[in-house]
């Protein structure tokens, strides 16, 4: 993990004063503030300059003095990949200061509510890789995930963080990218984990010729790929792509959104349900293929509402197609652009909303100025959430507490979910 020291390195030694928001330890010298990759509070480091980084980052040299937190990270990539930011603290330390990082965020947005403990989702791991592909030096080819902030390609064996279910893909990436010979900006190759067996989307190859379909249609049957498509594109379908969400299958787009575990999907789906109880009417905006939006219609009317047309269009297939659930109604609509209005949302008794990060202000104005009985937000950002809640509340909503998921283990990344009444 510490970097090799090289003749122009300037060797600066630091003590860490604690973990900052993405990760990275940060220390003060010289009243200037400097951060420090993998290191953690009270550690003695020898550090040097970040080259062709920000200049007050550092490049990890050595650790001198180490903090009884520190642990053996569980993957041999870590501090090379640029994936994992936290492998090496202690598992309460780092379920504390993920907890923290909501609870600080709000108190700053002057939020006062109360944040439950973290809820580990991380299950078995993470359903969908990104892998990257490039010809290097020599027309040697690298597969494998972006390095620590730089656009290097680290070539990997295993990833220890990945569900099971994605076993193969490594092989089927390297099998991919063969062929197709990437130079200069690397393919990037999406793998999803489905019942029906691997969801490769390949972007960054151009229009493919038809003898380089052919090969990798070979390819897909060799790795026995459930589907293989070029930018959305068909290559090859072997088998559907289907997910199954509550009691429907869902035949998922190609490079569709999905949360990022299946155990993070199931635990922030229970708390938007347990939140809409009683809701016989219920908006699901920003509802992608339906993970809240199939799962409520157990028991309510939904109307769900998104800007990507093939996940409604999925959504809508498994709601059709699912028994005994209750009416569901999908919509295309850029709530960006088109939020639902007070008029609209006057025929509802719960609206949810899971935006993407930069959240849903010009939405959270509407609600805000509604008569919406219940709202339930849920969000990937901590900041995006404190700023659209900060709308409700003024609105004269209050919130109900706020649940912290933690399904991105080893990272600053956190899913959170609120309930607001009037």
């Amino acid at each position: 993990m510490p970097s090799s020291l090289s003749a122009r390195d300037v060797v600066e030694r630091l003590t860490i004063n604690h973990v900052g928001h993405l990760g990275d330890g940060v220390a003060i010298a010289s009243g200037e503030t400097l951060y420090v990759p993998y290191t953690l509070a009270g550690e003695t480091v020898e550090v040097a300059p970040a080259v062709g980084q920000h200049p007050d980052r550092r490049r990890l040299l050595k650790v001198e003095r180490a903090s009884r937190e520190r642990i053996a990270p569980i993957c041999q990539h870590f501090g090379t990949c640029g994936g994992c930011a936290v492998q090496h603290w202690e598992t309460e330390r780092y379920r504390s200061w993920k907890r923290n990082l909501v609870i600080e965020t709000l108190a700053q947005a002057k939020i006062a509510c109360e944040v439950h403990p973290l809820i580990d989702a991380h299950g078995r791991g993470r359903r969908r890789m990104t892998l990257h592909a490039r010809l290097g030096t020599h027309d040697v080819l690298k597969v494998g995930y972006a390095a620590a902030s730089s656009h290097d390609i680290v070539p990997i064996d295993r990833c220890p963080i990945l569900d099971p279910a994605l076993d193969g893909a490594l092989d089927a990436a390297w099998a991919i990218a063969e062929p197709l010979k990437p130079t200069g900006k690397p393919l990037d190759i999406q793998f999803t984990a489905t019942d029906g067996g691997l969801d490769v989307d390949v972007r960054g190859s151009g229009r493919l010729a038809a003898s380089m379909i052919a090969t990798l249609s070979r390819v897909a049957e060799q790795h026995r790929l459930a589907r293989l498509t070029r930018h959305g594109e068909l290559v090859l379908l072997r088998n559907p792509p289907v997910i199954t969400i509550g009691t429907a299958h869902v035949t998922l787009p190609p490079g569709s959104f999905l949360q990022a575990t299946v155990a993070g999907e199931e635990a922030l789906a229970a708390l938007v349900s347990g939140h809409c109880k009683g809701a016989s009417r219920i908006a699901d905006l920003f509802c992608g293929v339906g993970p809240f939006a199939l799962r409520l219609a157990a028991q309510s009317r939904v109307s769900a509402f998104d800007n990507d047309a093939d996940s409604v269009a999925a959504l809508q297939k498994a709601a059709g197609t699912t028994p005994r659930l209750k009416p569901v109604k999908a919509e295309t609509r850029d709530l960006f652009r088109r939020p639902l209005v007070m008029q609209e949302l006057r025929e509802f008794d719960a609206v949810v909303f899971d935006p993407p990060r930069q959240g849903a202000q010009a939405q959270a104005q509407q609600l805000a100025a509604s008569k919406v009985g219940v709202i339930v937000a849920v969000s990937c950002n901590v900041a995006t959430f404190a700023r659209d809640a900060r709308i409700l509340i003024e609105g004269g909503y209050g919130i109900e507490g706020v649940s912290v998921v933690d399904q991105f283990r080893y990272s600053p990344h956190v899913e959170l979910v609120a309930r607001f009444a009037k």
